[in-house]
């Protein structure tokens, strides 16, 4: 406004856009394919793909429900809800009442704390603060916060990829918070983890079947041969891969492809529990609905416990059983996802839900 600037935004983030924007293009495999006025383009979208962007946004679903896709839309015409629902969620599925199931803790977390130096003299920082709580057997814990609160450090020191200062991490009611790096191997085939970024995770000198083949050979799952194979194959093709894929490259795989190589991976040593750290943030929405449903599959098929940390509250929503709001590497609010955000206790995470780019949409 003060220098009458011109801009062009560029983002995968529909809501940013609403609110942002004066006109909207929407780019498809090199094309614009539809542009004018953002209020028109995202109230009434005329082309297929315009309508699939905006259809896979996970805060205009019923939680646990798998999500349309682009494919849905491009190749069939108009989103049929019927056409990408399978067993798990033929029908809208309401919250799983946490209170209701059997309440065993798998992990047991308390007073954790991590503090890491100051540069040059300056007081050191705790990016984890006196942290606890426990994840229940079979459920989705969500955590959110704004950047640089502590999540993904909070999600590091559960795994022991940072040693925390003080405090005990509780496996199935063993203390794994000082253990050595040897005495933790037993356990790595326990907890896993998939990490936010699918360009960085995976090494480039390795192919998509050698990554994942990578941990069963470590632990003595499968050590070479047809079997190794097989096995690999299995678990590309459990994430909407295919054997073709194995002998494959990251740089030949799109975004998506290799987050869901690094589910695939953590998936390697069928593990109890995973973090997922950010795993879908760096996906445009089409993507990301695609990497959702692989998530909801391979959940209700497999029954890990899993701790799926996130700034992106709709994706939170549509995937967690419970939610921990973080803010200055504390805890300050939980509950079942509905209790978080229709009501909040705290104004931090009113804030946090209001922040929401073009609002929060929480379907009834």
């Amino acid at each position: 406004r003060e220098e009458g600037m011109g801009i062009v935004f560029i983002t995968h983030d529909l809501g940013v856009v609403r609110e942002v924007a004066d006109r909207v293009a929407v780019m498809h495999r090199g094309s614009i394919v539809e542009e004018g006025p953002v209020r028109d383009v995202l109230s009434n979208p005329a082309h297929a793909y315009t309508r699939a962007l905006l259809a896979c946004r996970p805060g205009l679903h019923p939680p646990k429900t798998r999500l349309p896709v682009v494919g849905d839309f491009m190749e069939g015409g108009a989103f049929d809800g019927r056409e990408v629902r399978n067993e798990v969620a033929s029908k809208p599925e309401r919250e799983r009442d946490v209170d209701s199931i059997e309440r065993k803790a798998l992990l047991q977390v308390s007073g954790l704390t991590v503090t890491f130096p100051g540069r040059k003299g300056s007081a050191s920082f705790k990016a984890v603060d006196g942290v606890g709580f426990e994840v229940y057997e079979g459920e989705t814990l969500g955590l959110v916060g704004e950047s640089g609160c502590g999540k993904t450090t909070l999600g590091r020191a559960l795994l022991g990829l940072v040693e925390p200062d003080e405090g005990r991490v509780l496996f199935r009611g063993q203390d794994v918070s000082r253990l050595s790096r040897r005495e933790w191997k037993p356990f790595r085939k326990e907890l896993q983890i998939v990490f936010q970024d699918p360009y960085g995770s995976l090494n480039p000198r390795l192919t998509a079947g050698a990554a994942i083949a990578e941990p069963m050979v470590v632990h003595g799952l499968q050590t070479s041969g047809k079997p190794l194979r097989e096995r690999v194959v299995e678990r590309l093709e459990m994430v909407d891969l295919e054997a073709v894929h194995f002998g494959r490259y990251p740089h030949e795989f799109s975004g998506g492809q290799r987050q869901r190589i690094g589910i695939a991976r953590a998936l390697s040593l069928d593990p109890s529990f995973i973090v997922f750290d950010e795993s879908v943030s760096a996906l445009d929405v089409s993507v990301q609905a695609q990497v959702l449903n692989v998530m909801l599959d391979l959940k209700a098929n497999l029954g890990f416990t899993s701790l799926f940390i996130s700034h992106d509250l709709s994706v939170v929503r549509h995937l967690c059983d419970r939610i921990l709001v973080m803010k200055d590497g504390r805890i300050v609010e939980y509950g079942t996802s509905s209790e978080v955000f229709l009501n909040p206790r705290t104004e931090y995470t009113r804030r946090l839900i209001d922040s929401v780019p073009g609002g929060f949409s929480s379907p009834a």
